[in-house]
């Protein structure tokens, strides 16, 4: 029997649009940005190695990562939200991208972002921010193979912090050692431990990144400050570790950092609070707050006044072009409205999991709206809008064609090798009134004005450019649209699956086979655990138990109280007080016929659960 948490569960897939399509090519995008030595299985192959020599100067090695957007620098502050977007879209959404066959290439995406991160902090307080700078880049045309701009690095240290950098790559080496927690678990220790590292780093030495790599003020301006990365690296780094620490500084920093404070209408690479904020409302529903409850009902609070204001139901709602296209900026509008709607999917199945609505100042909502509303933001990318347009290249049959981007508008250096000089690029090929003689397959470009308008040319590059933090949240929306609801509770734990089948080892896992109560038969209430999915870690074997607690009887069931001993792990999805489990937070009783799920993690055999107490009314 479906649990009861499922109940709710949102149609499989939409129709329409192929989602599954765009999400391949939405991911593909992210090879085309690949900077450093590109691997033998590279699928864009009209790019070639580039920034072969980045950081040899310092010291350092800093071959590797992304160029943000169109040019050919290697910014640290967005490149680490795109790995940590990435990480999210995966973590919530990686069994539908592996029904897909995409979970793989998604998983390449994110490490070839953190192998960077990994070079990029060489010791505990030292990280590499950025390689090149954006004046001198600018100046020139070049494809990333012709590069002759200046390939300085810059890092933040004790004496010049950053702590907003650091507390973003904290988040993403966080976010992504959940990604890698069963393929790798050696790669995923190495990530959280960098995450620790990088936190400490942030928290302790205090101070804007653009302060001190001021090369960065003109592109990627840190307006937020720190503070909001601050509690978003302490929120990932929770998720990642379960650590109480990082649960107590966002409970004891909440107000004064203005996680409990700020009511946003935006979401992207420099203002964290509202992922935030969504972060910290799951951890509620979770029923994890403990003494921090009221700090974190201001959190969930604000995360619903986000939500509301996407959908219009706000005292304050965000501004929608006429043909619906949420619309906060000219310059690279698409960034927000991909972020945005990534929140509204996964807050979505966060309230259909906890049977909750949404509360709007203009009433109640029901979680399949947002979800809508996310489709809808989607559907106009794709297409859906009133020049019929697809702002994805690649994707349908009307897309930009002269993207701002230099790579895509040069020919590949596979097809003519002569150099391109910095000035000669844009005499030759900017200049060039004709489409891109490469397809940047994937790339989400700025898209269109507060009216729909949208000019396709290259040196239109408010609306022309792709960036990288574009399509990073999209990856996970896409997942959702063409999979469906994962058939699991959202807020249980979810271990993300091996991209490829794993050879199973000839020891047989302890007692796989569903374990029954050991109340008596005639007993109302059933008790059934399975093991779902196991792992390696250091040598030791971990297994991840589903356990779901049936109302057989024909009464309503309440104030159950379930016994569990011999469990060596943690456990999410029930409440416990004192020696006893009882219902979750957002659960008060369990109608006749339904059942609820918890699962547990330990490293051998199930648990002992029995009911202790009850009664049906």
């Amino acid at each position: 029997m479906a649990p009861l948490l499922l109940l709710l569960c949102l149609p499989c897939a939409f129709a329409g649009h192929d989602y599954n399509q765009a999400l391949s090519k939405s991911i593909l995008f992210f090879e085309a940005q690949r900077s450093g030595y590109l691997p033998h299985n590279q699928r864009v192959t009209w790019r070639s190695n580039s920034g072969l020599n980045d950081g040899k100067a310092s010291g350092v090695d800093l071959v590797g990562g992304y160029y943000d957007a169109g040019d050919n620098v290697k910014f640290g502050l967005p490149m680490a939200f795109t790995v940590t977007m990435m990480s999210w879209s995966i973590i919530e959404y990686g069994k539908q991208m592996a029904g897909n066959g995409e979970l793989g290439h998604a998983m390449e995406a994110v490490k070839w972002g953190t192998d960077y991160f990994i070079k990029a902090h060489p010791e505990p307080n030292v990280l590499y921010g950025e390689v090149g700078d954006g004046n001198t880049d600018h100046y020139c045309w070049q494809r990333p193979e012709d590069m002759t701009t200046d390939r300085h690095a810059y890092k933040i240290d004790p004496s010049n912090p950053g702590s907003d950098l650091a507390g973003e790559t904290a988040a993403a080496m966080a976010a992504a050692s959940i990604v890698f927690r069963r393929s790798n678990p050696a790669y995923s220790t190495e990530l959280l431990r960098h995450a620790y590292q990088l936190f400490e780093f942030a928290d302790k030495y205090r101070g804007k990144y653009d302060s001190s790599i001021t090369v960065a003020q003109k592109y990627y301006r840190s307006v937020s400050g720190y503070n909001d990365e601050l509690l978003w690296a302490a929120a990932w780094l929770y998720q990642a570790s379960n650590n109480e620490y990082y649960l107590n500084y966002l409970g004891r920093n909440g107000d004064s950092m203005g996680g409990t404070g700020w009511a946003m209408t935006e979401f992207g690479w420099d203002v964290k609070y509202a992922g935030v904020q969504t972060l910290v409302a799951k951890f509620l529903m979770q029923g994890k707050a403990g003494v921090h409850a009221p700090v974190f009902e201001r959190y969930h609070q604000k995360a619903e006044y986000f939500m509301c204001s996407l959908i219009g139901k706000s005292g304050r709602n965000i501004q929608k072009t006429p043909g619906g296209l949420i619309f906060r900026q000219r310059w690279n509008n698409m960034q927000f409205v991909t972020s945005a709607s990534f929140l509204a999917t996964v807050y979505s199945d966060y309230l259909t999991s906890s049977r909750g609505s949404l509360k709007c100042a203009a009433g109640n909502v029901a979680p399949s709206e947002l979800l809508s509303f996310a489709k809808s933001q989607v559907d106009y990318i794709l297409g859906d809008n009133p020049r019929a347009t697809s702002y994805m290249v690649g994707y349908g049959n009307n897309y930009p064609r002269q993207v701002h981007h230099r790579g895509s508008s040069i020919v590949s250096i596979k097809v003519d090798t002569k150099f391109v000089a910095c000035r000669q690029g844009y005499a030759t090929w900017y200049s060039r009134k004709a489409s891109d003689p490469n397809v940047l397959t994937g790339a989400l470009v700025g898209g269109p004005d507060a009216y729909d308008n949208f000019a396709d040319e290259r040196d239109n590059y408010e609306q022309t450019e792709p960036a990288t933090y574009n399509n990073a949240p999209l990856l996970g929306i896409l997942a959702r649209l063409g999979g469906g609801h994962g058939g699991y509770n959202q807020l249980l734990p979810v271990v993300v699956p091996a991209p490829n089948p794993v050879v199973a080892k000839p020891k047989p896992a302890p007692k796989p086979k569903s374990t029954p109560t050991p109340a008596s038969s005639s007993s109302p209430i059933t008790i059934e655990q399975k093991m779902t999915t196991s792992w390696n870690d250091k040598g030791k074997t971990y297994y991840r138990y589903s356990t779901t607690v049936t109302n057989k009887s024909y009464k309503t069931l309440k104030d159950l109280k379930l016994s569990i001993s011999k469990l060596y792990g943690p456990l999410w999805g029930l409440a416990k007080s004192g020696n006893s489990y009882g219902f979750p937070t957002w659960l008060n009783y369990l109608p006749a016929g339904k059942s609820l799920e918890f699962v547990y993690i330990h490293s051998t055999s199930p648990a002992d659960v029995s009911v202790s107490s009850y009664n049906l009314a």
